[in-house]
């Protein structure tokens, strides 16, 4: 399916649920969050979007923010 980058959050599986879920306090939260992104359409365009507007909290793209952090990271060595 191809998904236009601005209109990712229409077909996004957390538009109905609580955003809170994406805002983990602890290992099974982030879990939990990460559990209910791998089953998401649009996955690859919220990770995208998350990289692009530098979003440093939370759960984007199935990724939290360490991992984020290491993506960017080696993305900048190899550039």
């Amino acid at each position: 399916m191809a998904i236009a980058m601005d209109s990712w959050v229409d077909y996004a599986r957390c538009r109905s649920a609580d955003p809170e879920l994406f805002f983990p306090i602890g290992p099974d939260e982030l879990a939990a969050a990460k559990t209910f992104c791998r089953r998401c359409h649009v996955r690859q365009a919220c990770l995208d979007f998350a990289l692009d507007t530098g979003q440093r909290h939370g759960v984007w793209g199935g990724l939290d923010q360490d991992e984020r952090r290491r993506l960017r990271r080696r993305a900048r060595r190899a550039a």
